[in-house]
């Protein structure tokens, strides 16, 4: 049982970094794709110090909400891998499942991360005609890299717990047993 346990482990810890590298390379492909405004891989490349921290910060909190919505569907997965097959599901149910979950947090946390931007941007300029946040950004201004930072992590640091609930009640519960109280 020891040695099961082991691999299963192991097995789990090298989809885990695999994985964590496809996660991070999709996380960044998907965000700089996604801001219609301006090139922001060219203003990395640039040196735009702004851009630079407000992509790190995006991919660092869509990590974190991949994780929450990950956790789900991995103990789904471990549990395919070491329970006998009349309690989990086939490999190839959960390895769909941990999949679908992937692609449903990526959806969310982009919503979340443009929404938030654009609300936030929006917000911003009701209150100052003159603070156009995307082209202070595009500027090199770090203050607003660091300001729109803080308002993505803040906003799926929220987002990411109701990810996790989702996904939770997303995963098929194994039925190990009827108890039965009174006849």
């Amino acid at each position: 049982m020891f040695l099961i346990h082991l691999l299963v482990s192991l097995f789990e810890l090298s989809l885990m970094v695999v994985m964590s590298g496809v996660i991070i390379y999709l996380i960044y492909r998907i965000f700089i794709k996604a801001n219609s405004d301006f090139d922001m891989e060219e203003a990395i490349a640039d040196g735009n110090v702004a851009v630079g921290i407000l992509v790190s910060v995006i991919m660092v909190s869509a990590a974190l909400m991949l994780e929450k919505g990950l956790g789900a569907s991995v103990g789904m997965f471990r549990l395919s891998i070491s329970a006998p097959d009349e309690v989990s599901l086939p490999l190839w149910q959960a390895g769909l499942l941990t999949l679908c979950h992937l692609a449903l947090t990526l959806g969310i946390a982009l919503f979340t991360v443009s929404a938030t931007l654009r609300l936030f941007g929006r917000l911003a300029r009701n209150i100052n005609p003159h603070m156009r946040l995307g082209e202070h950004l595009k500027n090199g201004n770090v203050a607003v890299g660091i300001l729109l930072a803080a308002v993505v992590f803040i906003a799926t640091h929220y987002v990411g717990e109701g990810v996790s609930a989702l996904t939770k009640a997303l995963v098929p519960q194994p039925q190990i047993g009827k108890i039965e109280i009174m006849k």
